[in-house]
């Protein structure tokens, strides 16, 4: 799948409370939760996001608590990846538990600049700054992820693979 979207870029340690704060944790509407992304962080992110942009930050990115909020939020504001030089690590476990792609590159965070437009194939990894026409390369996920991350999320995996186990049985 090929993604393409501009940067919104961010520092080190950026934890779950300012990508969502607590206060809003009332819900887990995607929209409602998209309305406070990374305001915290940055006041203006949730009017100048748009479908498709992506989040790179430095390391550490979704430490903190382990709320699935956080993932929620980013996805529910149109992200269609994010990019971090490393995730926390339960952080990490709840994008792929609500199909948000994430990819860890220290290269090509390094080299970014918020606004920068990127390309990004999750099938290979092959980060490209269309900017500066520099390309990076990420681990891509294993197969088995790809396709729980394909389905948007863990609960749509299991929910299809047990319809087709009961069908073929």
């Amino acid at each position: 799948m090929i993604l393409s979207g501009r940067v919104h870029k961010f520092g080190a340690d950026i934890d779950t409370d300012a990508i969502i704060p607590a206060r809003y944790l009332n819900t887990f509407d995607p929209g409602e939760l998209a309305q406070h992304c990374m305001e915290d962080a940055d006041p203006r992110f949730p009017e100048k996001v748009q479908a498709g942009d992506i989040i790179a930050a430095d390391k550490n990115f979704g430490c903190g608590s382990s709320r699935e909020h956080a993932p929620i939020a980013i996805k529910g504001a149109g992200v269609s990846c994010v990019i971090a030089k490393s995730f926390a690590r339960i952080f990490y476990r709840n994008c792929i538990n609500v199909g948000l792609p994430i990819l860890e590159c220290s290269e090509a965070v390094d080299a970014m600049q918020d606004g920068d437009p990127l390309q990004v194939d999750l099938d290979t990894g092959k980060i490209i700054n269309l900017r500066s026409k520099e390309e990076y390369q990420a681990m891509p996920f294993p197969p088995f992820m790809q396709q729980i991350m394909d389905k948007g999320g863990l609960i749509n995996y299991v929910k299809e693979r047990k319809e087709r186990d009961e069908v073929e049985v």
